[in-house]
């Protein structure tokens, strides 16, 4: 699993999650893979990191103008691979002046935001 989208039932909202399966030498990511949770916290605190996740804040204001959506979350994560723990991406996008669940058309958009992500910074 390299992109998970979670729609929510009772709110305009989708939750993205990125798990990094290889090294982003770009971002001087270059362990990606932890025994235990805790190992990954520096992962997600480094300078690359956070430069990747400085990146991503400015693709996603450029592509959510022409979007009905807005960034609520974008933070760090520690994924679970099997018996590895990965650092991640965590993303929530919500539609403005949804009340209920995520229209079809909000949806889609998530999907090709999430693919642009991914395939921008090469994330699988």
């Amino acid at each position: 699993m390299a992109i998970k989208i979670t729609h929510d039932t009772d709110a305009p909202t989708a939750s993205i999650e990125f798990m990094i399966t290889h090294p982003l030498p770009d971002y001087d990511l270059e362990e990606v893979e932890a025994p235990i949770p805790r190992d990954v916290d520096p992962m997600l605190a480094s300078q690359g990191f956070l430069d990747l996740l400085d990146e991503t804040r400015t693709l996603l204001d450029r592509e959510l103008s022409a979007a009905n959506l807005e960034v609520a979350q974008l933070t760090g994560a520690i994924c679970h691979d099997k018996l590895v723990h990965r650092p991640g991406i965590w993303l929530v996008l919500r539609e403005r002046g949804g009340s209920k669940e995520m229209s079809p058309a909000a949806m889609q958009q998530v999907a090709r935001i999430a693919e642009t992500i991914r395939s921008t910074f090469s994330l699988s």
